[in-house]
């Protein structure tokens, strides 16, 4: 940019203000984020689990 262009200030300032709030995003998703892989294998875990305490269970 030369000298004599104008600067919308709102739109550097937006610019600036979605720039941050992707890396936080970002950020937050590698901290808590799972892959689809890894939430099928919890859910296949769990109904594991969720089998062999009903078989282990005593009837009367």
């Amino acid at each position: 940019m030369n000298a004599n262009t104008p600067i919308n200030l709102n739109k550097v300032r937006k610019a600036r203000d979605r720039a941050a709030d992707k890396a936080e995003a970002d950020a937050n998703a590698v901290k808590f984020g799972r892959s689809k892989a890894e939430r099928l294998l919890d859910a296949a875990r769990a109904d594991k689990a969720r089998t062999a305490l009903d078989q282990a269970k005593f009837e009367e």
